[in-house]
């Protein structure tokens, strides 16, 4: 019985934009601090009616042989059954249905606090 292959919707923060991917397999990587995304995965080209945001998705990431995207702008990363339409949003600032991660300052050895 072959096994069915894994697809991934992983949620990420891009240039003030909230993107949706879809792609076959998602790792830690080898760069540290980075997730590493590869076989992206973009609705057919055959489709009558096109979606103008999975279009701009597909030039800027469609090349793309494999993504590192930093751990800190990752959201969600889910398995899924099946692959869905790729979306890109802005993202909310001051609803607060999306917030970066907070991230410690490190201050250099022999600095003040504040």
């Amino acid at each position: 019985m072959a096994r069915k292959q894994s697809i991934y919707k992983v949620i990420f923060h891009n240039q003030g934009q909230v993107v949706e991917l879809y792609a076959r397999q998602v790792t830690q990587g080898g760069l540290f601090g980075f997730v590493e995304v590869e076989g992206l995965i973009f609705g057919g080209r055959s489709q009558v009616v096109v979606d103008p945001s999975e279009e701009s998705l597909r030039t800027e990431f469609g090349a793309a042989k494999r993504l590192f995207v930093p751990l800190h702008a990752v959201v969600r990363i889910e398995e899924v059954e099946r692959e869905g339409t790729p979306r890109m949003r802005a993202a909310a600032t001051d609803s607060g249905v999306v917030r970066a991660f907070p991230v410690p300052v490190v201050r250099p050895p022999g600095e003040p606090s504040r």
